[in-house]
Formats: C-alpha cells, structure tokens, sequence
C-alpha cells in the first residue's frame, strides 16, 4: 500500500465529515453572523449565501458559524445587546445630522486665475472642516461623488446612515481669498444666467405669437 496515497485518503475524509456538519440547501447555506458583515447583515442574523462563499470566507474568517439551534442560542444575548448599541448609535447620528443641516464649510486651496485647482478638495477635508465648526463628522459620511476641482459653492451630502443623511454647503476658495467675494461672483453669474434664460425665452414667445407675412400679390382668379 502506498502510505502517501493513505495518507491522502484520510484528510480529505475527515474534510469532507467536517463540511457535511454545515445546513446545506439547493441553492446554497444558511449561517448564523457572529459579526457584523457589511452589506449581509448583523451579528445574529441567519442568512442564506453561496456554498464556496460560506466555505472560504464566512466560516474559517470566524464571521459565522453553523445556523444550529444552539449557536442561535448561545448569541441571542449578544445579538440583543448589538441591536441596542445600534439603536442608541442611530439615535445619535439623528441628532447630528439635524445640527449639521445646511451648515457651511469654508476650505481654501490653491488655485489659478480661472479658478481651477491646482490639487482638489476631498471628503477628508470637509470633514475636517466641519469637526472644526464642532460637527461629529466621520470621513466616510461625506457622500462625495468626485473630488471638489474648482472654486466656488457646491451641495454635498452627507450620509450617516441608510435613509438618514444631511446637506452641507462646501465653498472652495483660492488660499487668501475672501468667501464673500466668491459668493458675491456667483450670485451675480446666476443673476446674469436667469436674464438671458428670461431673454430667450421671451424671444422664442416673440416668434410664435408673429403672424405670418402674406404675398406682395394675390393669387390671380383664373375664372374670372
């Protein structure tokens, strides 16, 4: 008998007894989160996920165990005291994303003639910005879409949590400039904008309500 074949066999056996223990289902497994895993859910919770996804990742990381009755048992006072951490922490953030509600943050960077950064402004600095202004803000509550790259005013939101956000104004102004000049500069661009959409339109009315312009002549009767 080959003793490294044996040995072989007798891994993969006690492998396979060991993975036959998980509740498997035809379209996958359910296991019990013992932690908090991002976009599946919460410590405590059953869930249903992909066989090779529970096997390589939830299970040997220690992020779930088998969805036994005893295991449901043995976290329920956990699963408890998490759910109420997190009752407690929404609680908070509500309060904070109240406060917050259309305060301003004032960054300044450097810029040239045209206005354009020379770098850009991130999500780290306006939260920074407004831990300064005594806001609790995280980094990763700034829900920016793309980095800030010219000066001026922008609407940013900030996302705390699922349907529980707030709306900051972000004014980027060159290194020495003044905030009020900025804003000064865009209410007069935005003034100026209303006029001439007012102007056209009032053109485009102009044209409709003209009536058209008849020939020099008549047209002959021939009949006549």
């Amino acid at each position: 008998m080959n003793p490294v074949k044996h040995s072989k066999g007798k891994k993969m056996g006690r492998h396979k007894k060991k993975l036959s223990q998980y509740p498997y289902m035809s379209n996958g497994m359910k296991v019990l989160l013992c932690e908090d895993v991002d976009k599946l859910g919460w410590l405590g919770d059953v869930v249903e996920v992909n066989t090779g996804y529970a096997r390589n990742y939830l299970l040997p990381q220690g992020l779930a165990k088998p969805a036994t009755e005893d295991n449901l048992r043995a976290i329920a006072k956990e699963k408890a005291k998490r759910a109420e951490e997190r009752k407690v922490d929404r609680q908070r953030l509500e309060v904070v994303a109240k406060a917050v509600e259309g305060a301003e943050a004032v960054v300044a960077a450097k810029a040239n003639e045209q206005g354009v950064l020379f770098g850009s402004v991130g999500a780290g600095q306006i939260a920074q910005n407004l831990r300064q202004l005594g806001f609790e803000i995280a980094d990763e509550f700034v829900a920016l879409g793309e980095h800030i790259k010219q000066v001026g005013t922008s609407q940013v939101t900030l996302k705390f949590a699922d349907e529980l956000t707030a709306t900051v104004s972000v004014v980027v102004v060159p290194e020495g400039g003044d905030v009020e000049a900025i804003k000064a500069a865009e209410k007069e661009a935005a003034e100026k904008a209303a006029e001439a959409e007012d102007t056209t339109a009032e053109q485009k009315e102009t044209e409709q309500e003209k009536p058209e312009q008849k020939g020099d002549s008549e047209p002959v009767n021939e009949d006549k």
